[in-house]
């Protein structure tokens, strides 16, 4: 893409956040610049993707590196996110880890996709973006829980009930508001959504029906993914020994 072509790219990116920051502004949100920071680390990050693949990713040790790269910075952002519990990070990083690769090795294991590089890459892109999404959410909705039913869970402890027990109600709310949001994208696929993955094949040249094959695998992937990584997570987080400091303020 040359610079003239790059340039009314680059002006209508900024004025569309722009529109959101003036929006989030008004609304007096409290997330500071994180939009703009965020499209910004998008830009970067996708530009870097897209020289890499144009021909840095041509052997299968590279391709494992960045699916590894991938993998390591997703877990890195919800070991972050699920501070506010004392094992949260630790049943974060697991549950990213187990979910997504385990459900990667299935898809290609079964052979639902092809094992070319490019859509190696794509599915594991999509399957870890998504367990770092939920590993998030549901960690966030589990501290969220335990601080709002500190009476619940210590009523729990004190009868000598285990740290998991005394918080299963909340872990399985915390498990369903994670999941809900993708499941109920999953459920109007098509009807409301045309998902990325189905367009992106259209304009790679598959047909709508090898497209729509493609995606189904994806949104399979997906819920597989999602499950084991909340689950999971929220398991080791679970065993708790003492209440986060925040749910005793």
């Amino acid at each position: 893409m040359s610079i003239p072509e790059l340039l009314p790219f680059l002006l209508g990116t900024a004025v569309i956040v722009g529109g959101a920051m003036v929006v989030l502004r008004t609304a007096e949100a409290g997330l500071g610049w994180l939009p703009v920071v965020a499209v910004v680390r998008a830009l970067v990050q996708l530009g870097l993707v897209a020289l890499l693949l144009q021909g840095a990713l041509t052997t299968w040790w590279t391709v494992v590196a960045f699916v590894a790269l991938m993998a390591t910075t997703a877990s890195v952002t919800s070991f972050r996110r699920a501070r506010e519990l004392p094992l949260g990070p630790r049943g974060a990083v697991i549950g990213v880890l187990v979910g997504s690769s385990v459900t990667i090795s299935l898809v290609f294991a079964f052979g639902l996709v092809a094992g070319d590089y490019e859509k190696v890459i794509a599915v594991a892109g999509i399957v870890i973006g998504n367990s770092m999404m939920i590993a998030t959410l549901a960690m966030r909705r589990f501290a969220s829980n335990i601080s709002s039913h500190t009476g619940e869970v210590e009523a729990w402890l004190s009868l000598g009930a285990r740290p998991r027990r005394a918080v299963q109600r909340l872990r399985q709310d915390a498990i369903r508001e994670a999941l809900i949001p993708s499941l109920d994208q999953t459920k109007n696929t098509g009807l409301v959504t045309l998902p990325g993955a189905f367009v992106g094949a259209l304009f790679g040249g598959a047909s709508p029906i090898e497209a729509a094959q493609f995606q189904i695998v994806v949104l399979a992937s997906l819920v597989l993914a999602g499950a084991l990584t909340s689950v999971l997570g929220t398991l080791i987080a679970a065993n708790i020994r003492a209440l986060p400091a925040t749910a005793r303020d």
